[in-house]
């Protein structure tokens, strides 16, 4: 996410640090690279123009000239400026109403059927009972698409009747969703290739039949500032009460994030992470700000490891650690819950990009091979797994057959146990010589 960003700021800042103490001359070029930055990311021109600004008039001032550390006054001076700029944090919904609608609106192609199911989960793990609402008439099997969403999650869907219109649709709503125990109903709305007059006309008449407690834009990041576009004459045409940016993972450059709340006045409330049901998250600007200048997410990776581990399990293999049992059994158990967390990649795009970091290229990330050592540890029996020094050759031809690798990928697999298993004494050893020490 935002890797080309990420790249041009790392630069900027170690060119300041190279400097030592820093010169007008100095900031001025920073500022420079900072604005081409933004307009090869696709921000809004007049965005990066006021944005670059605020931040010059800051970092001329005599306490960033006169400091030793002119570089990580100006790096805290663009954070602060890059939060104002993603706007306030998202939160999460004010749902009001029985049932509270929320309208889903955007073009056709941004993502609304599937963010509609990832908001009907997210409101269900916090207490609700979402109802999905296919009110998308215009499309072929727009429909038959939402339900078939709704059935992957566990969420019903209020289809149109025969000869229905979206109006009729939107009134039978505010019935159909208490009879059947709903406090919330999500409305997927059809979309356009642009926007149309018949399109403000049926988002209208929806509007005014269910006074929907949030209206919100979906969007897709990647598309720039086609995105940013479209979002303006959106907000200009209905009234809109937030953003959510889809397909961000997928967006190197950034620039619709850093421009659309600048364009509609609204803020961003969601940002679709992945293709999974589960990854729409909240919008935090603080983090976004951290995760674009490479100083990574560590409390959005905390929260992903708080919800996909096991506390019994970890306190668990702790010990076995301490008592030097660690075995392939544990090493598999630790996968599984790692891969619970998410794809890799994403993981790992949560870690400062700095010190043995910088540089990593996260779609080098290979997933198969996680994949392949699962596999692996699987062929083995119980006993080899608790004692690897069993798998003779025949054996390692066994596992290598009964996993599809190779004799090889075994010999490497068992390789690297090894050396977790020697770097765990260590650490072990290193703990027993502290608390001796601090006797």
């Amino acid at each position: 996410m935002f890797e080309s960003l990420q790249q041009r700021f790392d630069g900027v800042f170690r060119g300041l640090r190279s400097q030592g103490r820093v010169s007008e001359e100095h900031v001025q070029a920073a500022m420079r690279e900072i604005r081409l930055a933004l307009l090869e990311a696709d921000v809004n021109f007049k965005v990066v123009r006021s944005f670059v600004e605020r931040i010059r008039e800051q970092a001329l001032g005599a306490e960033v000239l006169g400091s030793l550390t002119a570089d990580q006054q100006v790096l805290r001076i663009v954070r602060d400026e890059l939060c104002a700029l993603l706007g306030e944090s998202g939160g999460e919904l004010r749902l009001e109403g029985g049932p509270a609608v929320v309208l889903l609106c955007g073009l056709q192609g941004s993502g609304k059927t599937t963010t509609a199911g990832k908001l009907a989960l997210r409101l269900r793990g916090r207490g609700r009972s979402p109802l999905l609402v296919a009110a998308d008439l215009q499309r072929a099997a727009a429909v038959e698409q939402l339900v078939q969403v709704g059935d992957a999650i566990g969420v019903p869907v209020l289809r149109p009747q025969a000869g229905e219109d979206v109006a009729s649709l939107a009134r039978r709503v505010l019935i159909e969703a208490p009879r059947g125990g709903h406090d919330v109903a999500i409305i997927d709305t059809a979309g356009r290739l642009h926007i149309d007059e018949e399109l403000m006309t049926e988002l209208g008449a929806v509007v005014a039949a269910t006074r929907p407690a949030e209206t919100l834009l979906v969007a897709d990041a990647m598309t720039g500032q086609d995105a940013v576009r479209s979002a303006g004459d959106f907000a200009a045409a209905i009234s809109l009460s937030g953003v959510i940016l889809t397909k961000l993972d997928g967006d190197a450059r950034g620039g619709a994030a850093l421009s659309v709340r600048s364009v509609t006045g609204v803020p961003i409330r969601y940002v679709g992470v992945g293709e999974r049901s589960e990854e729409l998250e909240v919008f935090e600007p603080e983090r976004m700000a951290s995760r674009i200048l490479g100083m990574g997410d560590v409390l959005s990776l905390l929260e992903k490891a708080e919800s996909a581990l096991d506390g019994a399990e970890t306190e668990r293999l702790a010990k076995r650690i301490a008592r030097r049992e660690f075995t392939l059994d544990d090493l598999l158990d630790q996968l599984r819950q790692l891969r619970r967390m998410g794809p890799l990649s994403q993981l790992v795009d949560l870690l400062p990009r700095r010190g043995p970091l910088r540089g990593v290229d996260t779609g080098d990330m290979d997933e198969s091979r996680l994949t392949q050592i699962q596999a692996i540890i699987s062929s083995m029996t119980p006993k080899e797994r608790a004692r690897p020094q069993l798998l003779n050759a025949s054996r390692k031809r066994r596992v290598a057959r009964g996993s599809g690798t190779r004799v090889q990928d075994v010999n490497q697999l068992l390789k690297q146990y090894r050396e977790m298993r020697r770097m765990m004494k260590r650490m072990k050893g290193n703990w027993l010589s502290q608390a001796m020490g601090g006797r």
